[in-house]
C-alpha cells in the first residue's frame, strides 16, 4: 500500500490465510456445472431408437425411415427398438432415464409428449424438463371420414345435421388425437358429439363402414386406402392446408373455421442433459435426411409431411402443443386413471 508521502509500506500476508484462500477459490470453481461433451468420434458404437408404439404404425413407419436415412447416409447403425404401452409413456420413460450420451433417443409425438400429461394423474417423466428436443419430424392431419353412403357430402352437411342432433364419433380411444380433435372442432363449430371409443382404429372403421357410427377422424394411414377404395367418404382434413395424398378433400381451416389445425406430430427427442454437440449433429443430420427425395416420397405416399425447425424452434413448437392439447384434455373432461 502507497502512503500519503509515496512511500511502499507492507502487508503482511501470512501462509495459511493464503493458502485458505486458494482452497476456497478452487472448490469455488469445482463446484461451477462444466458443460456435457460428446465422446470423441460420436457415433462410435450403435445408437438405439425407441419407438413407444408397436411395429407397423404410422409411429414405428417413420421411425425406421430416419434410421435407414441416417444409416444410408452416414454408416451409422440405429437400432430401432419398439417399447409399447401406457399411450406411449413406458418408452419415452426410458429415454428419459438412459445416459444422456447421445445412444439412446425416442420417436415422441402428440400423444405422449403433449396430451398424456394431462390425461394421466401421474407420469413418469416430465415432458417439459426431462428431455432435449432434436428433431421434429413429420406431421399427419387428420381425416374427417363418414360412411360412403352418409347423407353428408360436404363438412358443410355434415355441421349442420350434428348441430340438430349429436352425432356419433367413433374414435381408436379415449384420450387419442382423433378423439381429442373431434372434441375441439365441435366445439369451434358449435355442436355436440357422441363419443364411442374403441380398442383400436381397425374396429372403429369397421364400424364407421358399416353405419353403426357416424364419423371418424383416423390418420391417413388408416383411412387412405379405405376413402380411395371407395369404402369411406372423406369430408375434411385437419392440416392447415391440404394434404398432397388427398387433394381433393379441403381443410377445415378453408372451410369456414380459420386457423383450425389438429395434427398428430412426431418428433425426436434425448434424454436431458445430452451434449449440445451431439444435439447439433444428429439435427443437422435429420433435417437433411428429411429434405431427400427417397424421404419425400414415403412420407407423402402415407399421407405425411415432413416438418423441419431450428432447435429453438422445435422447443416452442412442442411447449406450445403441450399447453394446447393439455387444454383440450381438460375442457373435454377426459381421465384414464
Amino acid at each position: 500500500m502507497r502512503s500519503a508521502r509515496g512511500v511502499f509500506i507492507p502487508i503482511p500476508i501470512f501462509k495459511e490465510e493464503f493458502m485458505l484462500c486458494l482452497a476456497l477459490l478452487l472448490c469455488a470453481l469445482l463446484a461451477l456445472p462444466a458443460p456435457a461433451l460428446a465422446e470423441p468420434g460420436y457415433p462410435n458404437r450403435p445408437i438405439k431408437l425407441v419407438v413407444p408404439f408397436p411395429p407397423a404404425g404410422a409411429t414405428d413407419a417413420v421411425s425406421r425411415l430416419i434410421a435407414d436415412r441416417l444409416a444410408a447416409n452416414n454408416g451409422w447403425t440405429i437400432v430401432v427398438e419398439n417399447k409399447p404401452g401406457a399411450g406411449g409413456n413406458i418408452g419415452l420413460d426410458g429415454v428419459a432415464k438412459a445416459k444422456p450420451d447421445g445412444y439412446t433417443i425416442g420417436m415422441g409425438q402428440t400423444a405422449n409428449l403433449a396430451i398424456n400429461p394431462a390425461l394421466y394423474s401421474t407420469m413418469p417423466f416430465d415432458a417439459l424438463k426431462d428431455f432435449t428436443a432434436v428433431a421434429l419430424v413429420a406431421e399427419q392431419p387428420l381425416v374427417l371420414v363418414v360412411p360412403q353412403n352418409s347423407p353428408y357430402r360436404t363438412l358443410a352437411d355434415f355441421v349442420a345435421a350434428a348441430k340438430i342432433k349429436p352425432l356419433l364419433m367413433a374414435s381408436a380411444g379415449n384420450g387419442t388425437v382423433g378423439h381429442l380433435a373431434g372434441e375441439l372442432f365441435a366445439r369451434r363449430a358449435g355442436f355436440a358429439i357422441t363419443h364411442v371409443p374403441y380398442k383400436g382404429a381397425a374396429a372403429a372403421l369397421t364400424d364407421v363402414m358399416g353405419g353403426r357410427t357416424d364419423f371418424m377422424l383416423p390418420t391417413p394411414q388408416a383411412a387412405l386406402q379405405l376413402v380411395k377404395g371407395g369404402k369411406l367418404r372423406a369430408l375434411a382434413v385437419t392440416s392447415a392446408q391440404r394434404m398432397p395424398a388427398l387433394p381433393e378433400v379441403p381443410a377445415i381451416a378453408e372451410s369456414g373455421y380459420k386457423d383450425f389445425i389438429a395434427i398428430d406430430w412426431k418428433g425426436l427427442v434425448a434424454p436431458a442433459g445430452t451434449p449440445a454437440d451431439i444435439i447439433e449433429r444428429l439435427h443437422a443430420e435429420i433435417e437433411k435426411a428429411l429434405q431427400q427425395p427417397v424421404t419425400l416420397e414415403r412420407m407423402t405416399a402415407d399421407g405425411s409431411v415432413p416438418m423441419r425447425g431450428s432447435l429453438t424452434d422445435i422447443a416452442q413448437f412442442m411447449k406450445t402443443e403441450h399447453g394446447r392439447w393439455g387444454a383440450v384434455v381438460r375442457d373435454a373432461n377426459v381421465k384414464l386413471d
